[in-house]
């Protein structure tokens, strides 16, 4: 695995640096702006920093692909430094944390030396390996060239199996499915040395995870008339604020947009969503039957985006499900039409895989995930993408329209489940 940063007036002139380096397969793992320092900043603009990645078919020496291992000496004593892990004649490897201050948002690990007889309780955002002793200890450095050679090699002989489970036990504590976790752990042994630095394994099972997660997919414009957006999902899951927001951003960016709702079961809901049509001030239609949908179709054929909100529903019943196909199937005969799965992140995962399997009957979809500012656990995003190999979309962490919603970024959900904050 290749990770290398590139610097470009936008993150997309970024890009293309690294696109032409690296090739289309890269994988972007990161961005920050860099402002300028000092006097300078008055005449400089500030610049865009992205970290990629490529996976190598074959892969063997990455100690000069990441960060370097740095060997040094504190009254005789060895210590190891690679992602600031450390090892020496009377320390314990006591904790592996993602550091979250670090303004780089790269992966970090935090260095912390101890006595043997301590040992650290289990705390939040953070990997823990408690008790793994050195048996073996390295001879003093003699020179600063046998320091850099040595560093090429260094890794926790007796821990490496330790940092393996420690990963598995920190990705099934933010509720991974075990099978999943067990499947990249293996995987990443397998393709790893047993020599490998362990910041090269967490870095590699980072990367995994985020090309797992894949680009997210958001709504784009149709080719040709409108781009029909229906949005599904249970009731409670916050989908008509969903809309709203997303219809709010489309408006200010200038697209003509109209609402329309297929739900005459909740008053409450329709009334809701035509309150933010009439703030926006863009139509608003409820649709009874097909021939009042192909009608509305056909009267809004010069608008850009159409967003329905359909009835929330139990995933068990058949009738309303059958008719809300019938919507879908006709849009699609009449406009460009995607379909997004709306679901709150706080759901149990048992529930999330009975509602994804039972909306997969009725059409393919995307996935938007709410109120992730009500769980801390969001292992339950990664189960559900592996299992309806769905693309993700959006996630909403607040009830604030247009604010609260964002493009879905992986980036930021691996960390949290490899116990950043």
């Amino acid at each position: 695995m290749i990770i290398k940063k590139y610097q470009g007036k936008t993150e997309e002139d970024a890009m293309k640096l690294a696109v032409a380096e690296l090739g289309e397969s890269c994988v972007l793992m990161n961005t920050k702006v860099i402002k300028q320092k000092g006097i300078m900043k008055l005449f400089k603009a500030s610049t865009v920093e992205v970290t990629v990645a490529l996976e190598e078919e074959e892969e063997t020496n990455y100690e000069h692909l990441i960060n370097p291992i740095n060997v040094n000496l504190n009254n005789d004593r060895t210590i190891y430094t690679g992602f600031n892990q450390v090892v020496s004649d009377d320390t314990v490897i006591n904790s592996i944390k993602i550091d979250n201050n670090d303004k780089s948002n790269d992966v970090n690990l935090k260095e912390t030396v101890l006595p043997k007889e301590e040992n650290l309780s289990q705390t939040n955002n953070s990997l823990e390996i408690k008790n793994i002793e050195k048996e073996e200890v390295a001879e003093p450095v003699a020179s600063s060239e046998t320091s850099k050679e040595s560093s090429q090699d260094v890794v926790l002989e007796n821990g490496i199996d330790a940092v393996y489970d420690l990963i598995y036990q920190t990705l099934v504590d933010n509720e991974v499915d075990e099978k999943y976790v067990e499947e990249i752990i293996t995987e990443t042994k397998n393709r790893l040395k047993n020599n490998t630095p362990m910041d090269t394994v967490l870095a590699h099972i980072y990367q995994r995870l985020i090309l797992r997660f894949g680009e997210p997919q958001t709504i784009e414009g149709a080719s040709n008339g409108p781009k029909v957006v229906f949005f599904v999902g249970p009731t409670g899951v916050g989908k008509t604020t969903t809309i709203a927001k997303i219809a709010s951003k489309l408006f200010i960016s200038g697209n003509k947009v109209a609402l329309f709702t297929s739900d005459t079961y909740r008053i409450a809901a329709a009334e809701q969503l035509h309150s933010y049509a009439n703030i926006m001030t863009v139509p608003f239609r409820i649709i009874y039957t097909l021939d009042d949908f192909e009608e509305s179709l056909e009267s809004f054929k010069e608008y850009d985006y159409i967003l329905v909100d359909t009835v929330g529903h139990s995933h068990k019943n058949t009738e309303l499900k059958e008719n809300m196909k019938k919507f879908i199937d006709l849009s699609k005969i009449k406009a460009e039409t995607e379909v997004y799965l709306v679901l709150a992140a706080s759901t149990k995962m048992k529930d999330l895989i009975h509602i994804a399997d039972s909306y997969k009957e009725i059409t393919d979809y995307r996935l938007i995930f709410t109120k992730l500012d009500e769980t801390y656990s969001y292992g339950t995003i990664y189960n559900l993408k592996m299992h309806t190999n769905a693309n993700l979309s959006y996630v909403t962490n607040g009830q604030n329209v247009p604010d609260d919603i964002d493009t879905f970024k992986p980036q930021q959900i691996v960390k949290k489940l490899l116990g950043g904050k």
